[in-house]
C-alpha cells in the first residue's frame, strides 16, 4: 500500500469545471470516502487518478511518485465500477485470475491459483469458482469484482459507488464485509458514493465534495458534529438535520451573528403544553424510536423521541434547541456562544 497525494488537481470538460483545486492526502492503509451529489466530481477525481483523466492542473503523487503523467497501467491502482464490469465468458476463477495474467505483472499458474483461491475465499465466493460470471446474483458479481481488484495487490483501491445497484439488505451484507477485508488487509482505499451511511460506517475519514470542491475533511464524527458550512451539514443525518431562521426557537448558545440554525433530530427537545410555540403535524415510530414531526410557524421540523412517547398528532408542544449549530448569513459556521 502507498500514501497518495493530490495537489490543485483540476479538470474541465469544455466549459463545465468537474473538479476545482482538489488537494486531498490519503495516508497509508487508510480508508478515505468522498460523499456527495451526482455531479459533484466524486467520480472524476478516482478517474484523474487512474490516468483515465488527465488534469488541467495540478499533480498527483502515488506512493512517493509523481503519477501525474504516467499512463493507468503504470499507476499501480485498482479500480471498482458501479457496474460489475465482469467477463460473462468466463468463470469465477478466470475472472479473478485476468489481472494477474498480464504481461507486466507475470505470474505462475501456481502463484495465481494460490492467490485466487486466498482472495475467494476473503471474499467468501469460493464455492462459486467453477460458475460463469452470468450465473450469479448481483451480490455474488459484486463480490467477483471487488475480489479481482484486491488479487493485484496495488498501491491503492478505488471504488466508485460498488454498492448502489445492489438491493438494501445484501448493501448493508457487503458494506461490512468490504470495511472488514480492507481492515485485514491494511489497504488504501479511496471510495466514492452518495449514501451518507455508507460514509459513516466505513470512512475513517470523509471528504464532503459539491461543484468539483472538496468543502471539508475530517472523521465522521468530526463532520457530523463540526460541519464547516449548511452544505456540508445537510450532507450526513437521517432525517436530515433541521434548518430554520435563529428567532424561531429559544435555546442556550446561540452565537451573535447567528442567520440561521442547525439542529439535529437528537438535539431539540419538546414537551406538551398547552401554550407552546409548536404542534406535532406526524408521528412516525420506527421500533426502538420515533420521529416526531412538528411545526412552529410555517416550518416543519423532525426531532428524535423515545419510542414510549405519547405525543399524538395536533397536540401543542413547547420547543427547544438544546445543541443549536450557528450558521452566519452565507450558511458558513459560527461558533457557538
Amino acid at each position: 500500500m502507498a500514501e497518495v497525494h493530490l495537489k490543485g488537481l483540476t479538470k474541465r470538460f469544455g466549459t463545465n469545471t468537474a473538479v476545482e483545486s482538489l488537494s486531498l492526502d490519503i495516508h497509508d492503509g487508510e480508508f478515505v470516502v468522498l460523499l456527495g451529489p451526482t455531479g459533484a466530481g466524486k467520480t472524476t477525481t478516482l478517474r484523474l487518478i487512474a490516468g483515465l483523466e488527465h488534469a488541467d492542473a495540478g499533480s498527483l503523487e502515488i506512493g512517493g511518485i509523481d503519477a501525474t503523467k504516467l499512463p493507468p497501467a503504470a499507476r499501480d491502482v485498482a479500480f471498482v465500477f458501479q457496474q460489475y464490469s465482469l467477463y460473462p465468458h468466463l468463470s469465477v476463477y478466470e475472472n479473478l485470475a485476468f489481472p494477474l495474467r498480464s504481461p507486466a505483472r507475470p505470474h505462475t499458474e501456481a502463484e495465481i491459483k494460490a492467490k485466487v483461491s486466498s482472495i475467494a475465499k476473503m471474499v467468501r465466493i469460493d464455492h462459486k469458482l467453477e460458475n460463469r460470471a452470468t450465473r450469479l446474483s448481483g451480490g455474488e458479481m459484486q463480490r467477483v469484482a471487488i475480489g479481482r481488484a484486491l488479487v493485484r495487490d496495488p498501491a491503492i483501491y478505488l471504488m466508485d459507488e460498488p454498492l448502489s445497484s445492489l438491493d438494501a439488505k445484501l448493501r448493508g451484507d457487503l458494506r461490512i464485509e468490504l470495511k472488514r477485508i480492507q481492515s485485514e488487509l491494511g489497504a488504501t482505499t479511496l471510495y466514492v458514493t452518495h449514501d451518507q451511511i455508507e460514509a459513516m460506517t466505513m470512512a475513517d475519514r470523509i471528504g464532503i465534495m459539491a461543484g468539483g470542491r472538496l468543502m471539508q475533511l475530517g472523521t465522521p464524527r468530526e463532520i457530523y458534529t463540526t460541519p464547516a458550512n449548511i452544505h456540508v451539514a445537510a450532507r450526513l443525518g437521517q432525517p436530515a438535520i433541521n434548518l430554520f431562521p435563529a428567532s424561531l426557537v429559544p435555546g442556550k448558545g446561540i452565537a451573535a451573528g447567528t442567520h440561521t440554525i442547525g439542529a439535529r433530530t437528537e438535539h431539540l427537545k419538546i414537551a406538551p403544553s398547552a401554550s407552546g410555540n409548536g404542534r406535532i403535524e406526524r408521528v412516525e415510530h420506527l421500533g426502538d424510536q420515533s420521529h416526531l414531526h412538528f411545526s412552529v410557524g410555517a416550518h416543519r421540523l423532525t426531532v428524535l423521541a423515545a419510542s414510549d412517547n405519547m405525543l399524538s398528532p395536533g397536540e401543542p408542544v413547547s420547543v427547544e434547541c438544546i445543541a443549536p449549530l450557528c450558521f452566519d448569513a452565507s450558511g458558513n459556521r459560527v461558533a457557538a456562544a
